[in-house]
């Protein structure tokens, strides 16, 4: 038997009882490992056209997957690629759809080295990018998801000042000469001196763009490296005593809040080119409350 003698329910005849158009009809969750920026991601993607026309029974979604595939064997995804893909998936559903939709779910796979030591490791990066083609409109969403550190200002205000009065007791008490600078080194080493550190927290700054169709190449190497740069207190991968005294110093020298941390994310990608626009949310999870601290700002959003 040829496919010809198959038989084919969706060339049946359609009962209109319930005749409507659909904003979305499509596929999730296809496993489809893609390449951006040279690197390999092992990505989710969802596949979609609208079914405008309502005397229609459905989509040919075999022709969406089969086109999906062809991204597959790109050495780099671009958004042109993804123009393309969506304009075919229009092209194959003539007078079906007007719309068309990809989002693709994956993690970017950055190996980073240690502050100070010749060490470095991976570290993965939840991203998503969502493009949508209506009509001649092309709309592409790009979020990243980057993890970093944040110290507490008022925690290390607080810290300083109990550090003080244990300097002034030890002086009062003639535990340390202050006018012996050997002898005041040698106590700041002790946990006598340094009573109160304060909290810090793992942090997560979860990034939306609106790009420019026009860009060459998706850019969420230069955005992780930007915003990394931004907040300066990425979390490490491999280190050594040497890098982890690095890292406490960049904390010490890059208090913030979860405001402070918003704002220099602002700053740093405001008028950025290739953005059409942006909608950052910063998450601190706070070590001290059972809590998050949250702040949220967007740019031509």
């Amino acid at each position: 038997m040829n496919a010809s003698q198959l038989p084919d329910i969706s060339s049946a005849p359609f009962l209109h009882t319930h005749t409507y158009p659909l904003d979305w009809v499509g596929m999730e969750n296809i496993a489809l490992p893609i390449q951006i920026q040279n690197t390999l991601c092992a990505s989710k993607v969802n596949a979609y056209v609208s079914l405008d026309d309502p005397q229609a029974k459905g989509i040919h979604m075999s022709r969406l997957y089969t086109r999906l595939l062809e991204l597959h064997s790109l050495p780099d995804l671009t958004l042109n690629h993804i123009y393309q893909t969506l304009q075919d998936f229009l092209a194959s559903h003539t007078e079906l759809s007007q719309q068309a939709r990809l989002d693709i779910q994956a993690e970017f796979n950055l190996e980073q080295p240690a502050l100070i030591s010749v060490l470095s490791g991976w570290k993965s990066y939840p991203f998503s990018l969502c493009c949508q083609l209506n009509e001649h409109t092309f709309e592409a969403e790009l979020a990243i998801e980057i993890t970093y550190s944040s110290t507490c200002p008022c925690s290390a205000a607080l810290a300083r000042d109990l550090i003080q009065k244990s300097f002034q007791d030890a002086v009062d008490t003639k535990k340390i000469n202050p006018q012996n600078t050997d002898d005041v080194i040698a106590w700041l080493g002790t946990t006598d001196a340094i009573v109160a550190t304060p909290h810090s927290q793992r942090s997560f700054a979860q990034l939306r763009f609106k790009l420019a169709p026009c860009l060459q190449s998706i850019p969420i190497r230069q955005f992780i490296s930007h915003a990394e740069q931004a907040l300066a207190t990425p979390v490490q991968t491999a280190v050594k005593r040497v890098d982890e005294q690095a890292f406490a110093l960049a904390n010490g020298q890059n208090l913030m809040f979860c405001e402070d941390a918003l704002r220099r994310l602002y700053h740093a990608f405001v008028n950025y080119s290739g953005i059409a626009g942006f909608n950052f949310k910063v998450i601190h999870a706070e070590s001290l409350h059972a809590h998050d601290a949250v702040a949220q700002g967007s740019w031509q959003w």
